[in-house]
């Protein structure tokens, strides 16, 4: 054992795809793209949620923190992945990648949690339309928020802690594109047995929490929605809830596809490639869905376009 903790790894190597040069760089343009596209719609909707009155509401002051999160969930892997595509330079010393790490499981435990709470707020809205200001006070709002926050950040340190006191001795080379618990522990020369147990408790916990608060949320929203008489009410109803059922079944049908198949089926190029889409795509997705989705977001771009353009233009006419 102190032949081993003398040879400690203190750099790990991603190993990334694999691929031809020719593939890394088409990789690399594409998540360029999707980056670009990331960065762009996340900081206007925050933009966006912040400048209109109109749109400083209880549901989008959740938008306005997914989108928060969205983008720092994204930027936890997305510089380093292009890096690699671009120099192949795949190094990564033993505390930026603990930093990543911990980072990564901070923001995917957010983004489950504040996707929950957008549910229950739906829930609110459609289910006590007359008390909906006075029960998500803006106190309220921010109890709720600051929970998921205190307890991601909670778990994600533990995890983090965790996994950086095993022994590396061996290998280096992580077979993945970011730093991730699962590949970490198969470097790993000491004990993991805490490690898996802890994994199996909160990713159980995480996943089996958030989905139960979404799924009775929506239960009571449904039978709300058929309780309304006119087809109209019941339309509207529908469209405040349409975009935040369209992100969440995105990103957990993509959590429920890596996690919850059999061993058998797993591929590690599969896994690569559901992790790119959930990590990378879907903070890409979230707020297009939203803009293109919903007409009060479409109302307040048009206004701040025109404020940003089209008035000074006919300033500078006249």
């Amino acid at each position: 054992m102190i032949e081993r903790n003398s040879t400690r790894v203190m750099e790990f190597i991603l190993l990334g795809f694999s691929v031809q040069r020719e593939v890394e760089i088409i990789l690399f343009l594409l998540i360029s793209v999707v980056y670009s596209l990331t960065l762009v719609g996340n900081i206007g909707m925050i933009s966006l949620i912040r400048l209109d009155s109109r749109l400083h509401t209880p549901m989008y002051f959740f938008l306005s923190n997914l989108a928060f999160v969205d983008l720092c969930y994204s930027s936890s892997i997305a510089p380093k992945f292009l890096e690699t595509l671009l120099t192949k330079h795949r190094s990564l010393s033993f505390y930026a990648c603990a930093t990543q790490l911990g980072f990564f499981l901070n923001f995917l435990i957010l983004e489950m949690l504040i996707l929950a709470l957008m549910a229950y707020d739906r829930y609110v809205a459609i289910c006590s339309p007359l008390l909906y200001t006075v029960i998500m006070s803006q106190k309220v709002r921010m109890q709720l928020v600051m929970g998921p926050y205190l307890y991601s950040f909670s778990v994600a340190l533990l995890h983090t802690v965790v996994t950086f006191r095993l022994i590396y001795c061996g290998p280096n080379v992580i077979n993945h594109f970011y730093c991730d618990d699962v590949p970490l522990m198969a470097l790993a020369c000491s004990d993991t047995s805490l490690k898996e147990i802890l994994i199996f408790i909160f990713s159980g916990f995480n996943m089996i929490s958030s989905l139960t608060t979404v799924l009775i949320s929506y239960l009571y929203i449904v039978a709300a929605i058929l309780r309304i008489q006119s087809t109209e009410g019941r339309c509207k109803a529908v469209s405040t809830c349409g975009s935040h059922l369209t992100a969440m079944t995105i990103f957990y049908g993509t959590l429920i596809f890596m996690y919850l198949q059999p061993k058998s089926n797993h591929s590690l190029n599969t896994d690569k490639m559901a992790s790119v889409f959930y990590t990378i795509v879907i903070p890409m997705l979230n707020p297009m869905i939203y803009r293109l989705s919903n007409q009060e977001v479409k109302n307040a771009l048009r206004k701040a376009f025109e404020k940003c353009y089209v008035l000074p233009l006919i300033n500078f006419k006249m």
